[in-house]
Order: structure tokens, then C-alpha cells, then sequence
């Protein structure tokens, strides 16, 4: 590619596929229209738009997993709240990595951290009928939104780039004390800002949470991956930052997907806190019969959505959780690519034109790690995509995230090879050539 694709192949091409306003789009609609692309031009294009694991899978969970097709196990159903194996060594896991003690009972494998978290929302929003509300602190995973979107929750949000440190408890608590929230939503470290939480922050959402009765909803799964601290060895500090060292109102999500490049299988993991776990809610006895979280969590709505998950996957994953549990699985050094080739992509941007958008996590920079976010001198979030995909560069839009913030969020997972950081650069001068009277 030479030159950027004309506007007006674009516009034509957005035309016919409804899909106008690029700022909007969806990552799989940006996806359909990148594919497009690529067969209209006949140019591979730089693919940053969508997170998928860019790692091979850990041998480990593919042994244990063939040996349970092996013993005939796809015959069986699975126990809908998880088999022994994993529920035991993700309770391990989480104490090994997290410093936070559950009892298996509490672990819960789902259809991906996404089946796991639309349940979480719909549970949350049926506890008690005054608390109707789930406010996301974002920028966020846009399909968490659409979750509660296509449920019909009643949702609110607040862009976190200009409330961190003392500023974030006031504008926590300006939403809570409404009485109306239900549960609070965040993914840590961030996607699709890779900000990190600070410990500080989490205590205050702790606090918080406690202090108005509201569940915390954590989304781990890209934990372990703030590399500027080594969280790899097992029981023992620092452990990965969460809320659960706070309050006992939380349930943590967490995702064989990003830690051990194990997406293909679909499997995800929900840890309730034991007291949240084994709390009654009358609401949800006279609505379901079953008046324990954790029980209607498992027995109602993971009973009517898929009952149950992947049983042959739950042993490959149960094996990797153990594996990592007793040291002899170091899968945070393994992730630590991703890191590196975040540090490359990042220069190059910075190199060309762009500024981090969500630049530091209080006094220090962001890390390198599977997301980061740019910002390219005034344009808006629909000129930046548009024109980076106009020089074979796929992005997806901030506003998708809901983040206030015009830029675009930058993927590195499918950046393996050194001529895909080549051909990057050399796009990304073609953009700010053509471009720079925009900075």
C-alpha cells in the first residue's frame, strides 16, 4: 500500500455494509468491514482491532484435556456448577495469585467470562428491586454494555480519565448514595485503556460497596498482566490487585481465554466471595425458589442458558490452574510477549504522530500490555478510525468503550512477526504524511 484508500471507496463500502458511522461499530462489525476491505484492495491489513489470544495454548490443559476425551467424558454431562478438579484448583489459584482465600463451593465455571458476566448482571438486577442499576466504570468492554443493554438493566457509567486517586471516591459515591445501584462493573488491568486500578482506588470501591450494600463485579481477565510488577510466583506478594481485599461484596470473573491462550474452548470462571456466595436474597427465593446466590446463580441461570460448560475443557483448564498454582506453570512469563510487543507498537505510534490517550495510572505510566489507547492531534474518534483503515490499519473506536475520549483502542495480540511491525510503521508514516496538518 502506497497511498490511503480513497474516501470515497470507503464511504461506498460503508454504505453497503450499514455501517456508516464507524465510530459506533461494534468490534465484529469493524471486523466485517476490515474483511471487506482487505478483498477489495487485495492489501493484508494491520490487524489491532480484535483481542484475540496471540499465544499458543498451554500444553498442559491440551494433555489433560485429551486424556478426558480419551476417557469418554464428552459423554457426560458436566455438573452444571463445575466438576471437582477445577473448582478445587481455581480456589487454589486465586489464593496463589489473588492472596484471597474462597472455598471451591464459591467457584463456578461459565461459557466464557461473557456467559459468566450477562448472568452476574441479570442476578444482580433481580436482588432487590429498588437497586435496578449497574454503573460501569469506563472505558469498558463494549460487550459488557451490550449485555445489559439486550437485558433491558438500567445501566450508568462515568469515564475514569479525569477521576482517579482523591477524585475517584467522591465521583464513586456521587452515583451510589442514589440507592438505585446494584452492582459496580470494571475490568482490571483495563480493557481497553490498560489502566491498573490502584490498590488505594480498589479500597475505595471496597469501601464503597460495603457501605452501601452494592456487589462489585470484577473482571480479571487479563490478570497478572501488569508487567511493571512480578505477580508470578505463587503464594507469595505482590499479588494481583482486586477488590476482594476489601469487601466481601464481590464476585471476580476470570478467563482461560487471556491467561492461557485457552479462547477456543470457551470456558470462563466466577468466584463469589463465600459470604456473598452463601447470602440469602428473599427477592430472589419468592422470584426462583432458591434464595442463596450462589445456588440460583448456578441452578437457575446457568441452568436455562447452557447448563453447564465444556466438560473435557474443565479438565484441561482445571490442569493448567493446578499447574500454575504449584509453580511449575510460570504462564505470567509466558504472557510477557505481549508486553514486549506493546512497547514496540507503542513507539511506533509515538513515533508517527499519536499520543497515549489514558496515559498514566496516577504518577506513573501505563504498562505494556495487551491494549493501549491513541489519540491523533484534533481528529474525532470516527476520523481517526476511518482514515487508519483507509492506510490498512483496523482499529475500533473509544466511544465503543464508552470513554469520552477521542482515540482509538490499539490490539497487539495478532502482532507475531517482524515484518507485521515493518509494514505497521510504514502505514502508520503513510497516515501521519498525509495527515499531519491535523495534529
Amino acid at each position: 500500500m502506497t497511498q490511503p484508500i480513497p474516501q470515497k471507496d470507503i464511504d461506498a463500502l460503508l454504505s453497503r455494509l450499514d455501517a456508516r458511522d464507524l465510530s459506533r461499530a461494534t468490534i465484529r462489525q469493524s471486523v466485517a468491514v476490515t474483511n471487506a476491505l482487505e478483498k477489495m484492495t487485495g492489501e493484508k491489513f494491520s490487524h489491532l482491532e480484535i483481542g484475540v489470544p496471540g499465544l499458543p495454548p498451554c500444553q498442559v490443559g491440551i494433555d489433560a484435556q485429551k486424556a478426558a476425551l480419551d476417557a469418554h467424558v464428552p459423554s457426560i454431562y458436566p455438573p452444571i456448577g463445575g466438576i471437582a478438579p477445577l473448582k478445587e484448583n481455581a480456589a487454589r489459584f486465586v489464593e496463589a495469585f489473588i492472596g484471597t482465600k474462597v472455598t471451591p463451593e464459591c467457584v463456578v465455571p461459565t461459557v466464557g467470562s461473557m456467559q459468566g458476566c450477562f448472568n452476574l448482571l441479570l442476578e444482580c438486577s433481580k436482588l432487590d428491586p429498588v437497586k435496578n442499576t449497574i454503573l460501569y466504570v469506563d472505558p469498558g468492554f463494549p460487550a459488557q454494555h451490550a449485555q445489559a443493554n439486550v437485558l433491558g438493566i438500567a445501566n450508568e457509567s462515568f469515564d475514569l480519565y479525569q477521576y482517579r486517586a482523591e477524585k475517584f471516591g467522591p465521583k464513586l459515591e456521587e452515583y451510589l448514595s442514589k440507592g438505585n445501584i446494584a452492582a459496580i462493573l470494571y475490568s482490571n488491568p483495563n480493557n481497553p485503556a490498560w489502566v491498573c486500578l490502584t490498590d488505594d482506588e480498589l479500597r475505595t470501591i471496597g469501601e464503597l460497596a460495603t457501605k452501601y450494600d452494592v456487589i462489585v463485579l470484577e473482571d480479571l481477565a487479563y490478570m497478572c498482566m501488569d508487567f511493571r510488577q512480578d505477580l508470578s510466583h505463587p503464594f507469595q506478594p505482590p499479588y494481583q490487585p482486586s477488590v476482594s481485599h476489601y469487601t466481601d461484596n464481590y464476585v471476580m470473573m476470570m478467563s482461560a481465554s487471556k491467561i492461557f491462550s485457552y479462547a477456543g474452548e470457551r470456558l470462563g470462571i466466577v468466584v463469589f466471595s463465600p459470604k456473598l456466595f452463601n447470602r440469602e436474597y428473599p427477592r430472589l427465593r419468592e422470584l426462583y425458589g432458591l434464595g442463596r446466590m450462589g445456588d440460583n446463580y448456578i441452578l437457575t441461570f446457568l441452568y436455562v442458558a447452557s447448563s453447564g460448560t465444556s466438560h473435557s475443557a474443565q479438565y484441561g483448564v482445571a490442569a493448567m490452574l493446578g499447574a500454575a498454582a504449584d509453580g511449575t506453570l510460570d504462564f505470567v512469563d509466558e504472557l510477557k510477549e505481549y508486553g514486549r510487543r506493546a512497547s514496540i507498537v507503542k513507539e511506533l505510534f509515538l513515533r508517527n504522530g499519536f499520543r497515549i490517550v489514558y496515559d498514566r495510572d496516577n504518577d506513573q505510566p501505563i504498562g505494556n500490555g495487551f491494549f493501549f489507547t491513541v489519540g491523533y492531534g484534533n481528529m474525532t474518534n470516527q476520523e481517526i478510525i476511518t482514515n487508519l483503515m483507509r492506510c490498512g490499519v483496523a482499529t475500533i473506536s473509544l466511544r465503543t468503550a464508552y470513554s469520552e475520549q477521542s482515540g482509538v483502542r490499539v490490539c497487539v495480540s495478532a502482532l507475531s512477526q517482524d515484518e507485521q511491525f515493518d509494514i505497521l510503521d510504514q502505514r502508520l508514516r503513510m497516515f501521519n504524511d498525509y495527515f499531519k496538518d491535523r495534529k
